[in-house]
């Protein structure tokens, strides 16, 4: 299978534009989580048929491609970032034939479709591990990071694992300890190994073979260590809230090895060879920034890179957007940021930001701005519908992380729980079995189906701000200029040649003075909540075209 040509979507951007510029710049990508999409057995686990059946509804947002989250062969300790086989669909999601018939289809809707790739780590009960694990001289021993006790018997080096307790497990057969910078079921790659670079460029090649246009490459930046393994030094106490021993330590040796520039710079010419392939890094930590320009600088490395700017912030404050897009100029070699403010292992942002009682209002003005943002966009699904963080009694929690460190971790389940497409459906029509997870009340009446009957709901809200981005090349495309920030009140322009559109949002929860700055003839491209030149109601925002 090769990548077929997509058929036109509607509302082109400009024909220049679309002559000069590559697809997924300035993209709208919508994140499918396979487990919560829609179950089509009955088992209550989503599947492969199941986001086939819903791509009509992804694709009637306007968006330009779907990413889909592992689906591989898995374990699943988790959730399918525990890979045992790159190259087969686990039994839960269905099968290969069920992964080329989506791909079809999405592209016969005009959507891309971008997959997961996990450079870092895999299962422990992948082959590669089994074998790498069983003694020291196999032909598989150095593709695992493994290393001698000290003298006393314990770990290598202080570092510490992402999801709590040392990043070092024993493993009496090799009579060493493994480096796993999660859990200890997803044993750390070594990447600095040229075989293990061969390996996982033929996963990629697997892929690219059956059609995929791109790929969203996981937690790359944990790719390779420091092979002296020295110790990470103590973080000093900058008043973040600490959770976990990983907080406790400057990540200088366990990743961001300065290796990783070689290995990204062949993903992408292999990449190249099957021309218009999408790669965007997921970068983390607090040095995301360089990392994720280092990443992306140039036509050599990576197409995009996001970080992590919005989707853990406590508030939405003018300083937050400004210091977040100022960051990228779009000056000499440097790449294209993304930008999510909702993902898998994020919990929703509205629930984050607001109370209950400024929810609605905070959903519009969120997605109000996500669609002004410079660089690509990704709604996590449910984010078109608005739907709120549910509450997950801590019987009912599957995620790791927030069990082994409950009750001060937001849960990472309380934003995958499953998509509601009826509200009058059994499991709003998610499945016809027991969900993996329970969906909350209050999500389900913000279903699919009744939401589509509303004019006014933010389903068509998003379907008419994804038109309004597509339509106007200042906001897909455009520069950004003049971010500001008073009293709440977020303020910039994004420009297109000769076309200007100023953004504004009242991030308070107080009403704004009227807009002086505004001329006579500025039009107003959409607002909401209320909002209009003459002043922005709490949570108010509006684009206006100068």
């Amino acid at each position: 299978m090769t990548n077929a040509a997509l058929p036109v979507r509607e509302n082109p951007v400009s024909e220049e534009r679309a002559e000069a510029q590559p697809w997924w710049r300035g993209a709208a990508i919508y994140q499918v989580y396979p487990r919560s999409f829609r179950d089509t057995n009955g088992d209550g686990i989503g599947d492969l048929p199941g986001i086939t059946r819903g791509l009509p509804h992804i694709a009637s947002l306007g968006v330009d491609a779907i990413w889909i989250s592992p689906f591989y062969r898995s374990p699943q300790a988790d959730f399918g970032y525990d890979v045992s086989d790159y190259t087969d669909v686990d039994p839960i999601f269905g099968t290969l034939s069920d992964f080329d018939t989506l791909v079809a289809r999405a592209h016969e809707l005009g959507l891309r479709v971008l997959i997961d790739q996990i450079y870092s780590h895999c299962s422990d009960q992948h082959p590669w591990f089994t074998q790498s694990r069983a003694d020291r001289t196999n032909p598989k021993a150095d593709w695992f990071v493994w290393a001698d006790a000290k003298a006393d018997g314990s770990p290598p080096s202080n570092w510490q694992s992402v999801f709590g307790g040392p990043a070092w497990t024993w493993d009496a057969r090799r009579g060493q300890y493994y480096l796993h910078n999660f859990l200890p079921q997803q044993p750390q790659l070594n990447g600095h190994n040229p075989q293990v670079q061969d390996a996982l460029l033929s996963v990629a090649q697997f892929w690219l073979d059956r059609g995929v246009d791109g790929f969203r490459i996981d937690a790359l930046n944990f790719a390779m260590h420091d092979p002296r393994l020295r110790d990470n030094p103590p973080a000093p106490d900058d008043g973040r809230p600490r959770t976990r021993p990983f907080d406790f330590q400057q990540h200088l040796f366990n990743q961001s090895h300065p290796g990783i520039i070689a290995f990204i710079e062949r993903i992408r010419a292999l990449t190249d060879r099957y021309g218009a392939i999408f790669t965007v890094a997921e970068v983390g930590g607090d040095n995301a920034l360089a990392e994720m320009r280092a990443f992306t600088a140039g036509p050599r490395r990576l197409d995009s890179a996001y970080g992590f700017d919005f989707l853990y912030a406590r508030n939405l404050t003018p300083a937050l957007v400004c210091d977040a897009l100022s960051a990228w100029s779009g000056e000499g070699d440097e790449g294209w940021p993304s930008w999510a403010f909702e993902n898998h292992d994020a919990p929703r942002a509205a629930s984050r930001w607001w109370d209950e009682q400024h929810h609605e209002a905070g959903v519009r003005l969120k997605l109000l701005l996500l669609t002004a943002l410079r660089g690509n966009i990704i709604l996590f699904q449910g984010e078109e519908l608005g739907l709120h963080q549910d509450e997950i009694a801590f019987e009912d929690l599957r995620d790791p992380e927030a069990i082994a460190n409950w009750p001060l971790t937001l849960s990472r389940d309380g934003v995958r729980t499953p998509l509601p497409w009826r509200a009058d459906k059994p499991q709003a029509g998610f499945t016809t079995g027991t969900p993996w997870l329970p969906l909350g009340a209050g999500n389900r009446v913000r279903a699919i189906d009744r939401q589509e009957q509303d004019e006014g709901s933010v389903l068509n809200l998003v379907r008419a701000l994804l038109r309004l981005r597509r339509s106007h090349p200042a906001l897909r495309l455009g520069a950004f200029e003049g971010c500001s920030g008073d009293d709440d009140l977020l303020s910039f322009d994004r420009l297109w040649k000769d076309a200007r559109i100023r953004c504004l949002f009242n991030l308070s929860l107080h009403h704004t003075r009227g807009l002086a700055s505004l001329p006579p003839e500025a039009r107003v491209l959409m607002a909401v909540n209320g909002a209009s030149p003459e002043g922005l109601p709490p949570l108010g925002g509006l684009l206006v075209q100068l």
